[in-house]
């Protein structure tokens, strides 16, 4: 079916995602880890499953979550944060086991601009720039991401987001009164969710697919100005950064997914 699409990870951004594409016309398969979550996705009219990932298998009933959908949306975060000896790459390899077995079309991989490295002449990253990140968590990003790209049974775009937020999550609350934050003049590269579930509906709508985008907000000020300011307006309490060691970043030039997509962002930062 040309307009069911599968999404995996029906979250922060994955539900206002489904929300979204339904009011386009697409019928929607959302997952969710929680049986809690599961009538919030019925009350969204998204056709919904319990699926958790593992680097075991997957349980849940992944053939009847992915039949009959010509697109996945893997929208899953990687969650080697809290468990930082977790094998994600295996989990993954799971799971294209199903979307091979389902004849699944398209995949569209979110992914994240961490799978490139802060360094201290901020370089600018466009979509011709190799990942280069060497922690853990973007080792698997990038192994993850070159798994998809070398399946050839199905079309695979990658899409990079920046730091994310929306008006009731933002990172500023998480630096807000924290000492010695690093990097106070590096880049920020952040996008809002509104801008990322637009870019993705563009994607699908044009099939922009065995394709690499970038996507972060075409503006990047320096983060203590940017923190600092955000603070102040939000009366929130200001972080303080560490001046002394050299700030290491990057910049992440979205000119390319603006220019394909011919795609305006639409939020501010």
């Amino acid at each position: 079916m040309k307009n069911q699409i599968s999404i995996i990870g029906c979250g922060w951004l994955g539900l206002p995602l489904a929300k979204s594409l339904i009011s386009k016309g697409y019928k929607i398969k959302g997952s969710t880890t929680s049986q809690n979550k599961i009538e919030d996705l019925k009350k969204a009219s998204i056709d919904s499953y319990l699926i958790q990932l593992s680097e075991n298998g997957i349980s849940g009933n992944p053939s009847e979550f992915l039949v009959e959908s010509e697109t996945i949306i893997i929208n899953i975060p990687p969650g080697l944060r809290k468990n930082p000896s977790k094998n994600h790459v295996a989990e993954i390899t799971h799971l294209v086991k199903a979307i091979e077995a389902a004849q699944i079309k398209n995949v569209l991989y979110v992914s994240s601009t961490s799978v490139f490295k802060d360094e201290e002449d901020f370089p600018i990253i466009d979509s011709d720039t190799l990942p280069n990140a060497t922690s853990n968590s973007s080792k698997q990003l990038i192994e993850v991401e070159q798994t998809l790209q070398n399946n050839s049974n199905f079309n695979t775009t990658i899409l990079r987001f920046g730091g994310l937020f929306d008006e009731e999550r933002h990172p500023a609350e998480y630096l807000s009164g924290k000492k010695n934050v690093a990097n106070p003049n590096a880049p920020i590269n952040l996008i809002h969710k509104d801008d990322c579930i637009e870019i993705i509906a563009k994607i699908l709508k044009n099939n922009h697919w065995n394709m690499v985008f970038n996507a972060a907000h075409p503006d990047h000020p320096k983060k203590s100005e940017y923190y600092t300011a955000y603070c102040k307006h939000h009366s929130l309490q200001l972080p303080e950064f560490d001046s002394e060691s050299k700030s290491k970043g990057k910049i992440i030039d979205s000119t390319n997914l603006v220019q394909l997509l011919n795609y305006t962002f639409k939020q501010a930062l």
